[in-house]
């Protein structure tokens, strides 16, 4: 099994072979590859180093699936190329999710719509995926009508720069290489990605989308506010769900608590709750301040936390690989 990182040099690139590693995912050969740039530094993997690669290189090394963590930009150049060589990709970023001919795949919901045809698949957004993982028992039981969701979400989103940014300001320092438009230490920013005509930003509005694309149900009406907050463990969200159906708050602990992928954490009368420095590292989704919404009927408030950088995106590459893998799907 030839498993190629196409931008291995990366935040998530790293996390994609920690993962790999840490899983013990079948690897026979990795391919480490990125821009002209990082092409003939060393990559560590499973205590070896591999020299980067370029793309054409990658390609003609044909490996069973590509994992994919370069930008839009890059994706939409060059997974193509991969495709037609008959190279399966698998793409963390936002170019192919909402292409109607390509699956958008959380693997505890919807993997088995995956065939061999199936050569770009798409990952969905960091904070869609913690959500749906944890929305999509509880939609089977009680029907989801609408979602209120406010994200709280760590810079790591933004990649390694942003990381440096908070703590070149939290060292005092004035001159460095600014991501974020205002300070983001001892600070909170309303923004992420850019701003579109209808008010809401890309972020909002894949948020939106992909909800519905990835739980196959366009009657859900989702609405987000994503937020992005000084911290480098995990994103968080405070969900309000409305179901049709009327529920009993101890199911749906119950519910929680017998999903693979998620742990429960919710006795706030010991402090014990989801947070990202604890979620930091972990492949699972953790949610906790689980109560009523007692202002209308039929309504749970839930708050929801992942390492981005784990479920949010490498982990969940990985798992779809792992899916395609184990059914002879590459």
């Amino acid at each position: 099994m030839k498993v190629a990182v196409v931008g291995a040099t990366g935040l998530v690139g790293g996390e994609i072979l920690k993962v790999l590693a840490e899983r013990n995912f079948p690897v026979t050969e990795i391919i480490p590859v990125a821009s002209e740039r990082s092409i003939g530094k060393k990559i560590a993997f499973k205590g070896k180093e591999f020299e980067v690669v370029g793309y054409e290189t990658a390609i003609s090394m044909k490996p069973n699936v590509a994992i994919f963590s370069a930008g839009g930009g890059t994706s939409l150049e060059m997974a193509p190329q991969f495709a037609a060589a008959g190279i399966t990709v698998v793409d963390n970023s936002s170019a192919w999710r909402m292409d109607p001919t390509k699956k958008l795949v959380v693997p505890e919901i919807n993997a088995s719509t995956l065939t061999p045809e199936d050569k770009i698949i798409a990952n969905p957004n960091c904070s869609t995926i913690q959500m749906v993982v944890v929305m999509n028992p509880l939609h089977k039981k009680y029907k989801i009508k609408r979602v209120v969701v406010s994200t709280y979400q760590s810079v790591t989103g933004t990649g390694k720069a942003a990381v440096d940014q908070l703590f070149d300001e939290r060292a005092g320092k004035t001159d460095y290489n600014k991501v974020y438009p205002h300070k983001i230490d001892l600070n909170v920013l309303p923004h992420i990605d850019s701003f579109l005509d209808n008010g809401y930003t890309k972020e909002e509005m894949k948020m939106i989308l992909e909800t519905k694309k990835i739980m196959m149900d366009d009657s859900i009406q989702v609405t987000a506010t994503t937020v992005r907050i000084p911290t480098i463990g995990g994103h968080s969200e405070s969900v309000n769900i409305e179901f049709e159906n009327d529920f009993d708050l101890a199911e749906v602990r119950a519910i929680l608590e017998k999903e693979e992928g998620i742990i429960v954490q919710d006795d706030p009368k010991n402090f014990v709750y989801p947070m990202p420095i604890t979620a930091h590292g972990k492949d699972e989704v953790f949610v906790g301040r689980i109560r009523r919404d007692d202002t209308q009927k039929n309504t749970l408030n839930l708050w929801i936390v992942a390492d981005n950088l784990r479920k949010g995106a490498a982990t969940n590459a990985v798992q779809i690989a792992e899916y395609l893998a184990a059914h002879n799907l590459i």
